[in-house]
């Protein structure tokens, strides 16, 4: 069983997608945290992330990366949807999330285009999304119990910046697969979200 699970950034995609991957026994991958890999790779070569031959560099970054915390902050995120625009790097990274996606016995992903290009064939497909202002201020809470000095207004105009160029994108923009179930997750808790996105999941299995 493959589950894909796509949404904007602070959605809440991440915490439903671990949650449904320990519930359903399947394994994991955060497929935006190797777009974040290559942002991060991308800085430390001193390149442009807008730039595409820079951008692809960018993807030979070491397995390391992958465990570090730098990866998480904000300014990384900014740079992982600034590479994720150009259709090169994409390339690069889909055979590895593809492959990860088809492994026997199944997989959960969650990201940007799983259930529109990675995971098509995906059994369920699931899209978190929120308003983008609820979004700003659970991210702005977070930075703040990190101890991070940081502004409101700053983060509403970067969440916007990103939703606009992930969703404007001419390769795999942000939106949802045809048949994918929507959940809102702006007026619910966490715990509250994880047991709607269960029960959206189990229904779609008892339809198929």
């Amino acid at each position: 069983m493959i589950i894909a699970v796509d949404g904007p950034t602070a959605s809440g995609k991440g915490t439903l997608a671990k949650a449904l991957a320990a519930h359903f026994r399947l394994p994991f991958l955060d497929t935006g945290l190797l777009y974040r890999a290559v942002g991060r790779q991308v800085q430390l070569n001193d390149g442009d992330p807008d730039d595409g031959a820079d951008a692809l560099a960018g993807c030979g970054f070491p397995d390391s990366l992958l465990d570090d915390p730098v990866l998480r902050n904000e300014e990384v995120g900014g740079l992982a949807s600034r590479v994720s625009i150009h259709p090169e790097v994409r390339a690069e990274l889909n055979k590895r999330q593809v492959d990860f996606a088809n492994q026997p016995g199944g997989a959960l992903l969650d990201g940007r285009d799983i259930g529109t290009v990675i995971a098509p064939h995906a059994e369920v497909k699931l899209f978190v999304t929120a308003p983008a202002e609820v979004r700003a201020r659970r991210r702005y809470d977070e930075m703040q119990r990190r101890g991070m000095n940081v502004d409101l207004a700053n983060i509403i105009v970067d969440i916007h910046t990103r939703d606009a160029r992930d969703m404007g994108r001419a390769d795999a923009p942000l939106k949802p697969a045809e048949d994918a179930l929507l959940l809102d997750t702006g007026d619910l808790t966490i715990g509250d979200a994880v047991q709607a996105a269960i029960a959206l999941v189990e229904s779609r299995l008892r339809k198929s």
